[in-house]
């Protein structure tokens, strides 16, 4: 599908989606774009429908296979249930203007809470020197403790949290550049 068109005639978008190692192809209608609604997506070529409703900017709720999810998009990435999972677009202009500003590795990239929780742990220092990937923030949520990890390698610009603070969906903990 990547640079198809879906029933309709409107293109879609294929991305490919990294869990636990292993790369998937979803392929996406570009009428998801649109508005919230039922849609069918290809996982690997299987059919799955999917009932999409968008929360926020970059925020949504998926309900597949009577299982709800919630989604929020974080630049090169997505998070659900509070893992990050990295994803990679086949036709990356097709998403020019919805990946936000927080997309690319160069200049600040935000660490957000993927949910309201409770800080638990602060790993790093104003100064330190981060990979991508290392954990850098604890939260408690639903019961559940989540590490926030770097979305790129460099330096801890900014820590806006501590430990015990309350934090809403979406809220800035740590700041790498």
């Amino acid at each position: 599908m990547g640079g198809g068109r879906a029933a309709g005639g409107v293109a879609s978008v294929t991305v490919w989606l990294e869990v636990e190692g292993e790369k998937r192809r979803v392929e996406l209608p570009g009428e998801i774009g649109a508005g919230s609604g039922a849609f069918e997506c290809l996982v690997d070529g299987r059919s799955i429908m999917a009932d999409v409703r968008f929360l926020q900017a970059g925020v949504l709720s998926l309900l597949i296979d009577g299982r709800q999810y919630r989604c929020v998009l974080d630049g090169d990435g997505v998070l659900v249930g509070g893992r990050r999972f990295g994803f990679e677009v086949a036709d990356p202009r097709s998403l020019q203007g919805r990946r936000g500003a927080g997309a690319g590795t160069d200049g600040p990239r935000p660490v957000k809470a993927p949910m309201p929780g409770r800080v638990v742990r602060v790993l790093v220092e104003v100064g330190d020197e981060v990979e991508v990937g290392q954990a850098v923030v604890v939260i408690e949520a639903m019961k559940m403790q989540n590490e926030l990890k770097s979305p790129k390698a460099g330096r801890v610009a900014k820590i806006t949290v501590g430990v015990g603070d309350a934090v809403g969906s979406g809220d800035v903990l740590v700041v790498v550049e």
